[in-house]
């Protein structure tokens, strides 16, 4: 079997990690729904300061990231902070997945790409360019990551009763927060982006 040159590139299938989630991470009583919401000053005002249930605790080197519990139109919903960046929010993911959480959305911001794009504009992802690490661990080497069809329709429909304005469009998900150079930002103009960001395509996969 021939070594594939480039690790990031060699995906493998194995269903099972050696360090499960499921297997060391109990589940709790937790609503199946979760927002993971990237704006902190939301949280502050919403969960913290509006005395919300903490239902548990993810924690990492940065230290303790409460869980909140909110009730919307008589169902529970977990709210949390899923962190900054692929692997931490993916990594956040997973543990929320072993708690007992099923049906995730996320909502953050991006960097515009298109100067018509200002700040308050809801974009809703159609796809995202994968120029980041963590995706690969989830699926084959492919440029594009896709959201659940489902979940995009669910959103649309949503902010459509709110009389929200929103654009669908395609996002440039980077870890190189500081390489993003003018070369590769017109690449991913050419290919279609709007937005760029960090977790989008690690989501999706």
């Amino acid at each position: 079997m021939t070594e594939i040159l480039y690790p990031i590139l060699d995906f493998d299938p194995t269903p099972e990690a050696i360090i499960e989630p499921r297997k060391v991470i109990k589940p709790i009583d937790i609503p199946e729904r979760c927002v993971l919401c990237f704006f902190q000053d939301v949280l502050n005002n919403v969960c913290r300061d509006g005395g919300r249930r903490i239902i548990a605790h993810l924690g990492s080197e940065i230290g303790s990231n409460p869980i909140y519990e909110l009730e919307l139109d008589g169902e529970k919903v977990a709210v949390v902070h899923p962190g900054v960046g692929a692997p931490l929010a993916v990594g956040f993911t997973e543990e929320l997945i072993a708690l007992g959480c099923r049906k995730f959305i996320a909502c953050g911001g991006a960097g515009v790409l298109n100067k018509e794009l200002t700040v308050g504009h809801v974009v809703v992802p159609t796809s995202a360019i994968r120029d980041e690490g963590t995706s690969y661990h989830y699926l084959p080497p492919h440029q594009d990551a896709l959201p659940s069809s489902k979940g995009v329709a669910a959103i649309e429909a949503t902010l459509g009763k709110h009389h929200v304005p929103y654009v669908l469009g395609k996002t440039w998900t980077t870890d190189g927060l500081y390489r993003e150079t003018r070369t590769r930002m017109e690449k991913r103009k050419a290919a279609g982006c709007l937005t760029v960001e960090m977790e989008a395509s690690a989501f999706f996969a």
